[in-house]
């Protein structure tokens, strides 16, 4: 069975992590998960693993509201950064926000996958991981 290899969430939602956690465990599809409380810090990790494909994620979870460095600007600094040229990296937002103009504003970026809006159920969820699953090369 294939598997996603590196996932990574970029959340500062302790409940909401804790449940996608329990979640992607439960699927049995996720080799490893981290967990980065807010951008700045997942950026740096990026940065510093930036030519080692196999510390870089296949998927990012992504919520937008988060202290220190908001998702927004973690997509304009990680978008020059070019990490798909190294590995193919799937970015979903992830939040609470309904706006339409976010919506929008992450439908123009080519490095989004897709905007899920919080909460969502395990099968949702679970829906996501084995898509990605499913459709890996």
């Amino acid at each position: 069975m294939r598997t996603v290899q590196r996932l990574f969430f970029i959340d500062d939602d302790e409940l909401f992590v804790r449940i996608a956690l329990k979640i992607v465990e439960g699927t049995k599809l996720v080799q490893d998960v981290s967990v980065f409380e807010n951008g700045q810090t997942a950026l740096d990790y990026l940065i510093e693993h930036v030519n080692d494909s196999a510390k870089l994620p296949e998927v990012i979870f992504l919520d937008l509201s988060m202290p220190v460095m908001d998702g927004w600007t973690f997509l304009d600094k990680i978008v020059p950064l070019k990490l798909t040229t190294h590995k193919k990296i799937e970015i979903y937002i992830c939040t609470s926000s309904i706006s339409p103009e976010d919506v929008e504003r992450a439908k123009a970026i080519e490095a989004v996958s897709d905007y899920v809006i919080k909460p969502f159920t395990r099968d949702k969820f679970a829906s996501i991981v084995e898509n990605l699953v499913m459709n890996r090369d």
